[in-house]
């Protein structure tokens, strides 16, 4: 449930709003609006029965939240979040470029793939430690030595890096490297790894799973959130459907469907989504059309040799060339995409 306080409503009472909540042992968000303040509670409502909270001064009403994820819910937190990661930010009002290999190959590499997204106008460095494929004989990622390889990349560019984590072992070695930390696809549900997560305090870019509902895709955040974390991105990489013209089927109704239901920001990736590098230029286009807060895009310096998902990789002129395009579609959602 979520208690809606009137505009004018004092700081003592809404204090005293949070007192009444914590001391029957519920947890109360307070969510400050621009015009109202609004005091979410987490736990077993039945225990504020006889309280009379609708009759307190401030109150204006009392709204039942039906869904499960509370948190990550636009009810409790009216104003959409913008998340702070390094020295960037996602969210409302700005656009986020990530981009780098699916997969880090070695040192050089790396470091040739950050200077050149760089110099393109991306603000993070995307790159894979560690490689949950498929196959259990492909390519599983350079692990410690990866990130030490991000870490570096960043103290030479000033981008920020992210990394995806596959395990409790991966998250506590990533977060010694890394700004960002992503929950990919096959982990969506790992829900010890999210509560992990969580506790970490590192923000975290989370994937939808390859066959998950919408709200399904909310309650993974909602772990991640009820930890204490609410440094959280959702990714809309593509769900699994019939279609086998692109790797996935890219679901860009996602976007606004998220924005009716959490503050989180939202990004799309048009790599995997699309397994394909000459979609990704319109499909990225329709991101940024729909809403999207950002794109999250393979970059290779040699995609036919690549070692992970080469097909979907652009070049660093593709590369450049598709954010050159993306500027003036940026610029009418009212955003610089080198902000």
């Amino acid at each position: 449930m979520i208690i809606i306080m009137k505009p004018k409503a004092s700081v003592e009472a809404v204090e005293n709003i949070r007192y009444i909540i914590e001391a029957k042992g519920l947890q109360a968000h307070l969510s400050q609006g621009t015009e109202v303040t609004i005091v979410g509670v987490v736990g077993d409502k039945t225990k504020l029965e006889g309280s009379n909270i609708e009759m307190m001064e401030g109150v204006d009403k009392i709204v039942a939240v039906t869904e499960p994820y509370k948190l990550v819910n636009k009810k409790f937190h009216p104003d959409d979040s913008v998340i702070s990661v390094g020295n960037a930010k996602i969210g409302s009002g700005h656009l986020t470029m990530m981009a780098g290999p699916c997969a880090i190959e070695n040192h050089d590499m790396l470091l040739e793939t950050a200077y050149a997204v760089k110099k393109a106008g991306a603000q993070f460095l995307r790159g894979g430690a560690y490689k949950p494929r498929t196959s259990p004989y492909a390519f599983q990622g350079l692990e410690e030595e990866g990130l030490r390889y991000m870490k570096e990349a960043r103290e030479a560019t000033g981008l920020n890096v992210v990394c995806e984590v596959t395990s409790l072992r991966a998250l506590e070695t990533s977060v010694k490297y890394v700004d960002m930390i992503q929950i990919g696809a096959r982990n969506m549900q790992n829900f010890e790894l999210l509560k992990e997560a969580g506790k970490a305090g590192i923000p975290v870019l989370l994937k939808r799973g390859l066959s998950a509902t919408i709200d399904e895709w909310l309650n993974a955040a909602e772990y991640i959130a009820s930890e204490g974390n609410q440094n959280i991105v959702l990714c809309e990489r593509g769900i699994r459907t019939y279609e086998t013209a692109t790797r996935n089927t890219l679901d860009i109704s996602a976007v606004p469907v998220i924005r009716s239901k959490s503050h989180l920001p939202i990004i799309i990736d048009p790599s995997h989504s699309t397994g394909v590098r000459t979609y990704i230029e319109p499909i990225s286009k329709a991101a940024i059309a729909v809403g999207a807060d950002g794109l999250i895009v393979e970059v290779h310096p040699c995609p036919s040799s690549a070692l992970s998902d080469g097909p979907q990789s652009l070049t660093f002129d593709q590369f450049n060339h598709l954010v050159e395009e993306l500027i003036p579609y940026a610029r009418l959602s009212g955003r610089d995409i080198h902000e």
